[in-house]
């Protein structure tokens, strides 16, 4: 299958450049996760691999970091830091160079004395918390991290606070995954991929969760959560929400886009599974997309939903 797009909603073609097909930007790798946009270049992971790599508008792609420690999902901070989650380091950590492996500082690495499973994609609110997923997929086998038992029992969603203090905000997931704030950080999306239980059993179990919740959000309580959309072919994996509140998701055969409703306006469809997806590039609004061994760059006319709160929050009388 050629990468195309398919549109069940209009104001999908509003939305994505139809007349620019999604143009590959880097090929070659083995899994590819964790796209983040950081100055003027794209970092992300090649998790079996253990490195990071970096795209640079001219160069293409280079090794980033040599020895990543199986790390998935990447965020800035507020004062534009890396966050990464590392699987092999079962920790969440903050890089003070997105190029030096030794520069890192902890945010979480276990909770009430026990270590976490393997952290997999990760978002900061506005008041400088972090919030994370703990799936087991790092450690149950030696693809994507060290195969271990977990130490918690479960696989929860957390809220580390700018204090340090770790809270668990869901423990009822059956594979957490990616998560993302609404524009107005009232709401919380997060996905759940239990479906696909990890390398060591492929396929996929269609009578586990392959779906997104959404959740109310005051304070680090969530409640009221609902089942927003169910994801089909494959699972829910990486997921953003723009700066208008449609939301963004990684699927088997590319990305979904989904109005507030939870309907599908329209698909980017990819050739391979994909897993996670960012905006990014001068204007803030191309979107680039991590899909198996390949990374993607297809041109919009959104930007990410935290992009639009700070952009709001600096430039009160600017437009996006």
């Amino acid at each position: 299958m050629d990468a195309a797009y398919e549109i069940f909603d209009p104001s999908f073609a509003d939305m994505i450049d139809t007349d620019r097909a999604p143009e590959c930007i880097g090929e070659g790798m083995t899994w590819t996760e964790g796209p983040v946009w950081m100055g003027d270049r794209l970092y992300f992971n090649d998790i079996p691999a253990k490195r990071m790599m970096m795209w640079r508008e001219g160069q293409g792609v280079s090794t980033a970091l040599s020895n990543s420690e199986f790390a998935n999902g990447n965020t800035r901070d507020m004062q534009g830091r890396m966050i990464s989650c590392e699987h092999g380091g079962r920790r969440v950590i903050r890089r003070l160079s997105p190029e030096d492996a030794s520069g890192v500082e902890v945010i979480a690495d276990s909770y009430q004395g026990k270590r976490l499973n393997s952290p997999n994609d990760v978002v900061v609110r506005s008041d400088g918390s972090v919030w994370f997923t703990d799936p087991p997929y790092g450690i149950n086998s030696d693809i994507e991290g060290y195969p271990a038992e977990s130490e918690i029992g479960g696989c929860y969603v957390f809220c580390a606070g700018p204090d340090g203090t770790l809270t668990a905000v869901a423990t009822d997931f059956d594979k957490p995954n990616g998560l993302a704030f609404s524009p107005d950080e009232t709401q919380l999306y997060i996905a759940d991929s239990g479906a696909i239980r990890g390398a060591s059993f492929p396929g996929i179990d269609y009578e586990r969760p392959h779906h997104i919740r959404v959740f109310d959000v005051k304070g680090t309580a969530l409640s009221n959560g609902r089942v927003f959309a169910e994801i089909t072919p494959g699972v829910p994996d990486g997921l953003r929400i723009d700066h208008g509140g449609i939301l963004w998701t990684s699927a088997m055969d590319g990305v979904h886009c989904l109005d507030q409703a939870g309907h599908c306006l329209g698909k980017i469809r990819l050739p391979a599974q994909t897993s996670n997806l960012c905006f990014g590039g001068a204007s803030g609004m191309e979107m680039f997309i991590t899909s198996s061994g390949m990374v993607w760059r297809v041109q919009t006319t959104r930007t990410d939903a935290a992009h639009a709160f700070l952009h709001l929050a600096n430039n009160p009388e600017g437009a996006l």
